[in-house]
């Protein structure tokens, strides 16, 4: 079973009654942060928006949201709009067509949230809670908080909750004011919550992955946004409670060092590594996984590379040593490491400076990160193009942090910018004015990839044979049919097995039809015979078994290697599989049933 991964957004700006002040930065923040959610490459959520609706359809979208979901499921619920307290102090969600004084039957519960959280089957469920806090306003009124709402004791409940539990964080507590952006005029321009601000800026920049280990974690989350918000306005603090087990990924960053999904070694080469005979483990390293760690195809290369790290920590210094050197090759080697552009003068366009990334694919397929808002970096075929932007003053020294998956590397930046000097076109082949850049904004982290491969690479084969040369790697539409080959066979197999069902059932009809109009000497046995009664069974019933016998195996083979398959032929592989089963058991059934009925009934026809 694999994570699925939901979101729904519930913005409201616009309210019916006039006491509700109109909220200005809801359907902003509500796409911006869809958006960074439902990025392959960021949050993998599929996300759902419902902005300024009634109270009926917002309580159905939410009940719909945590209903029929499953053990691996995340869930995440914000919400951006007026948060209401009752006169009892209980806390509600105002919809479009919210009354103040009418709450439960026009706004939303906080206990009815609660409790389509603690009755989901989803493991994992995250509330954010964007909301200003008062209570029924008087037309006109300022949303301020009035008297506490003790907006996290709402949720919090003495029931264990279900599966690894859920996590609340509010943008302010009782006593305070969600800003929209950092001041409170009446007629200002739209402008994003400071809280839903940072939430997204912590998961679309990667700042928020503490620890640079590739995931933006619940808690690595909520520290950044809670230091952006208090920096931005002291007045606000962010608040969360946590009933929890572990601390789940919200979104994959691109700050930390990258990650690449290793193609494991083929097992010929496994075996030959785990073989009693040094040479023979000598020349596994020097023929295969070396020529491995080369590859294009940047999985390959990861895989051998974590072989190869194995073999130089638990091996014989004989092997460990060759393992070491093979590996000392794909350390990142920027050319050059440092950079100087000189005496810049002030205010001219950004000067560049190119960087060549030396060695095989995986040592040039890095994250360049500058140290310094001065310092642009983007890619190139060879490596990376530095851009110096010349609007800031005086002696500028500054790093590009390179992370790849093996090292760390550095690139020394250094400038003086002067603005007494005018801006005059600089000489030279690095120092030349660069192509105008593209307008939008840029993030402060850039992959630096190796040029795509061409679709068929030299690999070596599977097993490696003494004395042989790499062969040629299998084309992926290759790899992908007999990834598929199982699931098809299940599928042809069942669908025979369907089909001779039906032609026996058919054949049984026809036999008892010509046994009944002869009478008295008529013999079913012959009839069944003559028709081919039982051959179509027995054949239903081979093919049958068959059919769920190698569906299962194509199903314990995607689940036990995983890293084989891609989204799309697992995806494939489950659907025929399921497909197949739904055949082969009704068939079995017909099969079976016929065949009691043909004993049975036998000896009175």
């Amino acid at each position: 079973m694999t994570e699925s991964r939901h979101a729904l957004i519930i913005a409201n700006d616009r309210y019916v009654d006039q006491g509700l002040k109109k909220l200005r930065a809801p359907a902003q923040d509500a796409a911006a942060l869809a958006g960074v959610l439902e990025d392959p490459q960021i949050g993998e959520f599929k996300v759902q928006v419902v902005h300024n609706a009634r109270a009926d359809e917002m309580r159905r979208s939410i009940q719909r949201f945590f209903k029929d979901r499953r053990r691996d499921d995340t869930l995440l619920l914000h919400f951006s709009c007026h948060g209401l307290k009752s006169e009892s102090g209980e806390l509600y969600f105002a919809a479009g067509d919210t009354e103040p004084q009418l709450l439960d039957a026009t706004a939303i519960s906080s206990q009815f949230v609660r409790g389509c959280m603690s009755r989901t089957m989803a493991g994992r469920t995250v509330l954010f809670l964007d909301c200003c806090y008062g209570g029924a306003f008087s037309r006109g009124a300022s949303a301020r908080a009035s008297g506490d709402v003790n907006v996290l004791e709402s949720f919090q409940t003495e029931k264990e909750p279900g599966g690894q539990g859920w996590a609340v964080i509010t943008a302010s507590d009782s006593m305070e004011y969600a800003f929209e952006g950092p001041e409170l005029a009446e007629n200002s321009a739209p402008r994003p919550s400071v809280f839903t601000h940072a939430v997204v800026e912590g998961l679309k920049s990667g700042e928020a992955d503490r620890d640079g280990d590739g995931e933006v974690r619940l808690m690595e989350l909520y520290d950044f946004v809670y230091e952006r918000v208090r920096e931005e306005n002291p007045n606000q603090t962010p608040k969360r409670t946590v009933e929890m087990r572990g601390d789940p990924w919200l979104a994959h960053s691109r700050r930390g060092r990258l990650k690449i999904v290793a193609v494991p070694s083929p097992p010929a080469l496994q075996e030959a590594m785990n073989s009693s005979e040094v040479i023979k483990r000598q020349n596994t390293v020097l023929l295969w996984l070396k020529k491995r760690l080369q590859n294009p195809e940047l999985p390959i290369a990861e895989g051998a590379r974590q072989h190869l790290e194995e073999v130089a920590h638990n091996d014989i210094p004989e092997v460990a040593d060759l393992a070491s050197d093979a590996l000392s090759e794909i350390h990142l080697a920027p050319s050059p490491d440092h950079l100087d552009f000189g005496l810049l003068p002030n205010g001219a366009p950004a000067r560049k400076k190119s960087v060549t990334m030396q060695g095989p694919p995986l040592a040039r397929h890095c994250v360049a990160q500058p140290t310094q808002s001065w310092l642009q970096v983007d890619p190139t075929p060879s490596g990376l193009e530095v851009h110096v932007d010349t609007a800031a003053e005086g002696h500028l020294s500054g790093d590009i942090v390179l992370k790849g998956v093996a090292d760390e590397a550095l690139i020394h930046v250094e400038a003086v910018v002067d603005p007494r000097i005018e801006p005059a076109p600089l000489a030279g082949p690095t120092d030349q004015e660069p192509e105008p850049r593209p307008p939008g904004p840029r993030t402060d982290t850039t992959i630096i990839q190796p040029p795509t491969p061409p679709p068929s690479i030299p690999e070596p084969p599977s097993t490696p044979p003494p004395g042989s040369v790499p062969g040629r790697k299998e084309p992926r539409t290759s790899r992908l049919a007999r990834a598929l080959a199982p699931a098809g066979t299940a599928l042809v197999l069942a669908g025979t097995a369907a089909i001779t069902a039906i032609v026996a059932i058919q054949a049984a009809v026809s036999a008892v039809y010509e046994r009944s109009k002869r009478g008295v000497h008529g013999n079913i046995e012959d009839n069944i015979h003559h028709h081919g009664v039982l051959a179509s069974l027995t054949v239903c019933l081979i093919t049958g078994a068959l059919a769920l016998v190698v569906g299962a195996l194509a199903r314990h083979d995607l689940r036990r290697r995983r890293e084989r398959y891609t989204t799309q032929a697992a995806g494939i592989t489950q659907a025929l599989t399921s497909i197949a089963k739904g055949l082969a058991i009704p068939a079995l059934v017909l099969a079976v049933l016929a065949d009691i009925a043909y004993v049975v009934g036998s000896r009175y026809w």
